[in-house]
């Protein structure tokens, strides 16, 4: 028997949050570098953003600013680019590399990539499996409840597919975006190691993301065999 506040299982999160802890150090401080870089075509990175979906034959997209730092994000529902006030008129190599991305992200929309696909009909149970799988897993294991840890299971595994399906998402629209920059011409091969520094720190952050949620997956399936062997 272990005492009612210790679970045995917490040990195994502690390397993947450091991870993710360095993780968004990594990106904070790549993107604050290359904010300091201008392009030397001088676009700014909403001017990029728009020149890309134009490019591509995609009209139906807005490009818009948004509040918070690093909040950009495309939203498929709405089809609108949403850029941070630290990108949306900046002409840096962190704000164009970033505008790229999320300009990849709309690429994808509208040519039904399918793993953008699965990842958006994952959010339900990612929303769900987040917000009450490791807690009810958990709270069955200090119970002695192999149902309520079962069903923390049951839940969490939705969380941990959307955080699976999500880096080939985030690597193919870097991907995009790199393309596309370099292609169109709109940032020299030195700025564009510049840019790709950024959207790899970026990247990391989604694997350490994943590696987090593999690792309270794996605390779970412990709980659940500790108590089945109780």
């Amino acid at each position: 028997m272990y005492p009612f506040f210790y679970d045995p299982t917490m040990i195994l999160i502690i390397p993947a949050l450091i991870l993710a802890i360095y993780a968004q150090y990594k990106v904070k401080s790549t993107f604050n570098k290359y904010s300091q870089v201008n392009s030397q075509r001088g676009m700014t990175a909403d001017q990029v953003a728009r020149e890309l979906l134009k490019e591509k034959g995609i009209s139906n997209v807005a490009v818009e600013p948004i509040q918070g730092r690093l909040s950009d994000h495309y939203d498929p529902r709405t089809k609108t680019l949403k850029l941070s006030g630290s990108v949306y008129g900046k002409s840096s190599l962190a704000a164009i590399g970033v505008a790229a991305h999320e300009a990849g992200h709309a690429l994808q929309d509208a040519g039904n990539y399918l793993p953008l696909s699965i990842r958006a009909s994952l959010v339900p149970a990612a929303n769900l499996g987040a917000s009450w799988g490791l807690p009810l897993a958990i709270l069955g294991f200090f119970l002695q409840s192999q149902f309520m840890i079962g069903l923390g299971l049951v839940l969490f595994i939705g969380a941990f597919l959307f955080h699976l399906v999500t880096l080939p998402v985030e690597f193919n629209a870097s991907s995009r975006a790199i393309s596309l920059l370099s292609s169109g011409g709109y940032l020299t091969a030195r700025e564009l190691m510049g840019a790709k520094k950024v959207l790899q720190a970026a990247a990391f952050t989604y694997v350490a993301a994943t590696l987090v949620a593999l690792a309270n997956l794996l605390r779970i399936f412990l709980l659940f065999g500790m108590r089945r062997d109780d």
